[in-house]
């Protein structure tokens, strides 16, 4: 049986560490123990502790990045009761106030995955009125799902009135009106025909007063030769 040497006990700001305390000290094999559980709790605390962050941050990060549309999507909905309807497109689709894309505006939105409760079918089954958070409108009916029964039919609201479209005055309109100067267009004047001269082809030899002329002096010119060379003899 070993006996007990002595206690060692650290007190720091006058607190006491459960760790600090060691009855052990003076037996190095129990010592040894006893530091080891220590390490292990040490160790244990740091991955905890690391696992807690990395669990937060992740949380921050998801809801950081959702958008605000599908995150209120995602929340705890309670389930209507009776005839209820459940987005099944991708994307969000548009409430209108009546069972038309071209003569009923956009009153709201649902997004996919959203159950709101339906309250009829139009007439032809392509529409679906539904109540929501702004009051009551119409879906598509090819983007949801219908669940809970049969829906009824209902007939459509009236159509919004069109807003009353601006006229002009006319008498301010005719003072922009611009009447362009009606200007003839030159004429185009023919060119007189063309004339080709004929030149006619006479038949026969025609001397004529230079013909003459030359025949003369040819004559001239040999009886002057002729004289000339007589005259040498």
């Amino acid at each position: 049986m070993r006996n007990v040497v002595r206690f060692d006990i650290a007190v720091k700001d006058s607190s006491f560490h459960v760790f600090d305390y060691n009855p052990l000290i003076g037996d190095d094999n129990l010592s040894s123990y006893f530091m080891s559980l220590k390490t292990i709790y040490a160790m244990k605390l740091f991955w905890f502790k690391a696992f807690l962050g990395m669990l937060i941050l992740t949380a921050l990060s998801v809801g950081v990045c959702l958008p605000p549309g599908q995150a209120g999507a995602y929340q705890d909905v309670p389930t209507p009761t009776g005839i209820f309807v459940t987005v099944t497109y991708s994307d969000p689709i548009n409430v209108r106030s009546g069972p038309s894309t071209v003569n009923y505006p956009i009153v709201a939105q649902l997004n996919p995955g959203e159950v709101v409760p339906a309250l009829g079918i139009s007439p032809g089954r392509e529409w679906i009125q539904i109540t929501h958070s702004g009051g009551t409108g119409w879906v598509y009916a090819s983007y949801v799902s219908i669940s809970g029964g049969e829906l009824r039919i209902v007939e459509p609201p009236p159509t919004p009135t069109p807003p009353v479209t601006a006229t002009i005055d006319p008498t301010l309109a005719a003072e922009f009106t611009v009447h362009p100067t009606l200007t003839r267009l030159p004429t185009f004047t023919p060119p007189p025909p063309l004339e080709v001269p004929q030149f006619t082809d006479s038949t026969g030899p025609s001397l004529g007063v230079s013909g003459i002329f030359i025949v003369v002096l040819g004559l001239l010119g040999g009886i002057g030769l002729l004289a000339s060379y007589l005259w040498r003899k």
